[in-house]
């Protein structure tokens, strides 16, 4: 009997999620490892199941607030938070702009809706934009330096805020996260971890986007599109590179010229093939029968058999003179003849 395996439900499919990103964040293996990769990947599958089954259900209306939105539905809004967090762990060099421009889009999206439904007071991330062609005017930067610096003043001001009430958030939420695992918290504190879970994410959100546009303008500055189209060429595709010379300068080259012989301009077998031609030089057939060996070479021939005799008699002479000298030592004992030191 064939059985049919059940499509998970929304719940489950929201808490593996949380599970596997918990899991990733807790191992000690590198970002970039098959194991870590594939719980990234299975995340992102399950999340956007999820994300499928909330539109179809319409748990959600623009027109409310949080306050009218049920308590067990009220976690399903951080979904765009928790796809944005993986996608930012998938690894590729050549995808990674891509894949940050994705996670941003997810990022906004949940700040966008946290926003509608006044989860949390803050500031929505201005849109991301182009850099600016050509290069400002000293007025332009002038005008606009103060402006920069009132917003980066702001910026820290409100990165400050944020990290005191992550803090706080986090504390509460350590003390009914056991509470709402076991099931023995009341509607109201349900109510109440979610709510501080969603501004948690609101937070969590904001400094990423900061890090995302930082990395942005990194991976611009670093690979123009005119740079990464250029060097995506392979070496088949690019055009063949000119043969130069290189001197000091052009005077120089006219009057001194290049600084080391002419260069050629012709082959060996170019300059034969002229001088053939002229009847200068026989041809290969001709030249090897009438060529004829060199004086020298003729000369050390002849010369060969005589320097062999005379070494044969030199070689007669050394051997006849050490029999003599043998024959002198077993007639004559040591220290024969030495008349000064007798004794």
């Amino acid at each position: 009997m064939a059985t049919f395996q059940e499509e998970p439900r929304l719940p489950e499919l929201l808490e593996t999620s949380i599970q596997l990103l918990e899991e990733v964040e807790a191992a000690t293996q590198p970002t970039s490892s098959k194991q870590i990769q594939d719980k990234v990947r299975r995340a992102l599958e399950l999340l956007a199941k999820a994300s499928g089954m909330v539109s179809q259900l319409d748990l959600f209306s623009r027109n409310e607030d949080w306050e009218e939105i049920a308590s067990a539905d009220l976690k399903y809004l951080m979904l765009p938070a928790l796809k944005g967090t993986f996608t930012l762990k998938l690894v590729g060099t050549s995808q990674r702009l891509y894949h940050l421009q994705e996670a941003r889009d997810h990022f906004m999206s949940f700040l966008t809706q946290s926003h509608s439904y006044h989860v949390a007071e803050f500031q929505l991330p201005r849109a991301q934009s182009g850099s600016p062609e050509g290069n400002p005017s000293p007025a332009a930067r002038s005008a606009t330096l103060q402006p920069n610096l009132v917003a980066m003043a702001s910026q820290r001001q409100a990165k400050i805020q944020r990290y005191k009430q992550k803090k706080a958030v986090e504390q509460k939420l350590s003390a009914l996260k056991s509470a709402v695992e076991s099931g023995q918290a009341d509607d109201e504190q349900v109510r109440e971890y979610y709510l501080l879970q969603l501004r948690r994410w609101i937070n969590i959100s904001l400094d990423e986007i900061e890090s995302i546009d930082q990395e942005i303008e990194i991976l611009k500055e670093r690979d123009p599109s005119g740079v990464a189209s250029a060097s995506s060429l392979s070496p088949q595709e690019r055009p063949p590179v000119k043969p130069f010379v290189l001197t000091r300068s052009v005077a120089q080259a006219q009057v001194f010229g290049a600084g080391y012989p002419s260069l050629a301009t012709m082959t060996v077998n170019d300059w034969y093939e002229q001088h053939k031609k002229c009847e200068v030089l026989p041809s290969s057939p001709e030249a090897e029968k009438q060529a004829t060996p060199p004086e020298s070479l003729r000369a050390s021939q002849q010369d060969k058999p005589e320097l062999e005799q005379n070494e044969d008699q030199e070689d007669e002479k050394t051997l006849h003179r050490m029999q003599q000298w043998d024959d002198w030592k077993d007639t004559h004992p040591r220290g024969y003849g030495n008349r000064q030191n007798m004794g």
